[in-house]
C-alpha cells in the first residue's frame, strides 16, 4: 500500500510531533512514523520521568529540613514504588495528551519501523519511507518533504557496557524498582548531576566521576564551582579530571569496583550500582540514510540554518543533528523546518539563544555564551553578579545558595550571556533569553520593574551590577 502526503516525519518525539502539528496548522497533509510511543525520549525516558523523580526527591529533602520552617515531622520515608507510580501516571497523562493532539490536528500516525528508500518509480527524487508495521505488513509513505527526527540514545562507554543490573544507562536507571545503597555516576554533565542530586536527596551515597576538570563542562566555570561546593556540603563526592579504567572493573557479591586514574594516582571506587552518563548518540543507523545522499558529520546528520540537508527535500531536527540536544531545541527546529518548506517567514536558527536547564538542587540555567567563551571570541566583557542570599524571596523559600551572572559586551553593551544557579532558576531564564532575542542591554532589563518579593529581582540586580549599580549590595 502507498500513502502520499505533503510531509512525512520519521520519529514521533518532541521535535517530530511538534513539527507535525505546525505542518497541520499550515494545512499540510502529514504522516508521522514512530516505532515506539509518541513523545519519544523526552516524554518516556528523559525529561518528564526524570523531573518527576527529582520532584519527589526534593519533597523528601524539604520534609527532612522542615524543622527549619517551624514544622516538626516524624516517620517520613521513601516508598520508591509509589514514587515510580507517580512518575508513570504523569507520563501516561501527557502521552494521552499527545495522542489527542494528533487526532485534533488530523495527523496520521503509523506505528512501525521506518526506513528511507532511494529513488523509485513512485518517488523519483527519493525520500520515501518504507514502514514495517507491527503486524508485518509493509506500507510506503511518499511525501513531498521528509523530516528525520529519530532522536538519540545513551552513549556507551567501551569496556563498561550496560548489563541492566549493576551497570546502568540513564534509560535503565529510570526503571529501578528500588533504590541502591550507593551509586557511582560516570559523567558529570547535565544528566549525571541531576541523577546525583536526586539520589543524594533520596539518601543514596553518590560519587561522580568526570573526565573534564569541572562539573557541567559546557557551563560557566563559576557555576561549576558553586555546584561542586554545594554538592560537597550535601555529601556528594565529586572526582573531576578523572579517567575511568573501564576494562578493569569487577563485580563481586553484588558490589561493583571501578578503578579510576586521577592525575598520577589510581583509585578504586565501590558501589552497589554504576550509572554511565557520558552523553547521547544520534540514531542514524538502520533508518536508510545510506539510501540517500544526506551528509553525515561526526555521527550526526548535517543541516543548514533552516534544518535542511544537502538533499533539498529532506530535513532533519533534534538530537539526530547533534548540537543542543534538548527537547525545546528540537521543537524549535521542527517549526523552523516546516516554516521553511512551507514558504513561511523563517527566523535564523541561533543555537546560543537556546536556554539550557539543569534540574539539580539548586537548579542551573543559562543562555548565550559563558564568560570564557566570550573572551575566546575576542569580546571585551564586563560582568555583573548578584547572590540569592541577598534576596528576600530566596530566603523565604529556604535557599540562600547561588547567584545570577550577566556577561555583556563593553563596547556595544549587548548581553552576551546569562548564567544562573539557585532556586527555580529554570523558570527565570526565559526573561534572559527574551532579552537576548531582543538584543537588550543590561540597563534595559534593569529598568524592567521586577516585583518584590520575587526571585526575579536577582536578575534585575545582576543586570545593574554589570555597571556597578546594584541596589541590594
Amino acid at each position: 500500500m502507498t500513502i502520499t502526503c505533503d510531509i512525512a516525519v520519521l520519529g514521533g518525539g518532541t521535535g517530530g510531533y511538534v513539527a507535525a502539528i505546525r505542518a497541520a496548522q499550515l494545512g499540510k497533509d502529514v504522516v508521522i512514523i514512530e516505532e515506539d510511543k509518541l513523545g519519544g525520549t523526552c516524554l518516556h525516558r528523559g525529561c518528564i520521568p526524570s523531573k518527576s523523580l527529582l520532584r519527589s526527591a526534593e519533597v523528601y529533602a524539604d520534609i527532612k529540613e522542615s524543622e527549619s520552617y517551624g514544622i516538626e515531622t516524624s516517620g517520613a520515608k521513601v516508598v520508591f514504588p509509589k514514587v515510580q507510580q507517580r512518575k508513570s501516571d504523569i507520563v501516561e497523562q501527557l502521552y494521552q495528551g499527545v495522542q489527542y493532539l494528533m487526532r485534533k490536528n488530523k495527523i496520521r500516525v503509523l506505528h512501525g519501523k521506518g526506513r528511507v528508500i532511494g529513488p523509485s518509480i513512485f518517488s523519483p527524487q527519493g525520500g520515501a519511507v518504507a514502514v514495517e508495521l507491527a503486524d508485518g505488513e509493509l506500507e510506503n509513505v511518499v511525501p513531498n518533504h521528509l523530516i528525520i527526527a529519530t532522536g538519540s540514545r545513551p552513549r556507551v562507554l567501551t569496556g563498561l557496557e550496560s548489563d541492566g543490573i549493576h551497570i546502568l544507562s540513564s534509560d535503565e536507571a529510570l526503571l529501578m524498582e528500588q533504590l541502591p545503597q550507593s551509586m557511582i555516576i560516570v559523567g558529570g554533565g547535565a544528566i549525571g548531576v541531576e541523577w546525583a542530586s536526586m539520589l543524594n536527596d533520596f539518601g543514596v551515597e553518590v560519587t561522580i566521576v568526570e573526565a573534564a576538570n569541572q562539573l557541567l563542562p559546557q557551563e560557566d566555570e563559576d557555576i561549576s564551582k558553586e555546584l561542586t561546593k554545594i554538592f560537597a556540603r550535601r555529601g556528594i563526592k565529586v572526582l573531576t579530571g578523572s579517567k575511568v579504567l573501564a576494562d578493569t572493573y569487577q563485580i563481586e557479591d553484588g558490589i561493583i569496583t571501578l578503578n579510576i586514574q586521577q592525575g598520577d594516582s589510581t583509585k578504586s571506587l565501590t558501589a552497589e550500582k554504576l550509572l554511565v552518563s557520558i552523553g547521547r548518540q544520534a540514531n542514524i543507523e538502520n533508518i536508510g540514510i545510506e539510501n540517500t545522499g544526506v551528509r553525515i558529520e561526526k555521527g550526526c546528520i548535517d543541516v543548514n540554518s533552516v534544518m535542511q540537508t544537502n538533499e533539498a527535500h529532506i530535513y532533519a531536527i533534534g538530537d539526530v543533528i547533534g548540537g543542543v540536544q534538548l527537547a525545546h531545541a528540537a521543537s524549535h527546529e521542527g517549526i523552523v523546518a516546516v516554516n521553511h518548506m512551507a514558504g513561511e517567514t523563517v527566523h535564523p536558527y541561533e543555537s546560543q539563544l537556546i536556554p539550557r536547564c539543569v534540574y539539580t538542587r539548586p537548579e542551573v540555567a543559562s543562555v548565550g555564551y559563558t564568560e570564557k567563551e566570550c573572551k575566546e571570541r575576542g569580546f571585551d566583557v564586563k560582568v555583573g553578579k548578584f547572590p540569592f542570599q541577598a534576596n528576600g524571596k530566596s530566603l523565604v523559600q529556604g535557599s540562600k545558595d547561588g547567584f545570577v551572572k550577566v556577561v555583556a559586551d563593553r563596547k556595544t553593551n549587548d548581553i552576551l550571556g546569562v548564567q544562573m544557579i539557585g532556586v527555580h532558576v529554570t523558570d527565570l531564564i526565559s526573561e534572559a533569553a527574551l532579552a537576548q532575542v531582543l538584543n537588550a542591554t543590561p540597563w534595559e532589563v534593569s529598568q524592567t520593574i521586577h516585583p518584590h518579593p520575587t526571585l526575579s529581582e536577582v536578575l534585575g540586580e545582576a543586570m545593574l551590577a554589570v555597571d556597578g549599580q546594584a541596589i541590594g549590595m
